[in-house]
């Protein structure tokens, strides 16, 4: 049993981080301000996950100006998505066992 944890993603350990990557694999490309009402977390908070998952390189950032306004969001890179699934098929296979 042990074995089926260690393939666990530390990143995606956080509700938070969890419901970024979540959010992030369904859509192509995703703003902090639609990300900050999804997940109903402050600003802080949702900067604070989102370098940890920048960090680790699972997700990528694009800053741009809409008007006069500047506007930045976030998508899943290749290693992201990779390690999202990898992440979930583990807690598929952590469930399966206890069933």
């Amino acid at each position: 049993m042990k074995n089926i944890i260690t393939h666990l993603n530390k990143a995606f350990d956080n509700r938070i981080r969890l419901g970024i990557m979540s959010i992030l694999m369904v859509n192509d490309r995703v703003t902090f301000k639609i990300l900050k009402e999804m997940l109903e977390v402050t600003d802080g908070n949702l900067a604070s996950h989102i370098k940890a998952l920048e960090k680790e390189e699972y997700i990528s950032i694009h800053k741009e100006f809409v008007g006069r306004k500047p506007q930045t969001s976030y998508a899943t890179t290749v290693l992201g998505r990779k390690a999202f699934n990898d992440h979930l098929n583990a807690l598929e296979q952590f469930l399966k066992k206890r069933d």
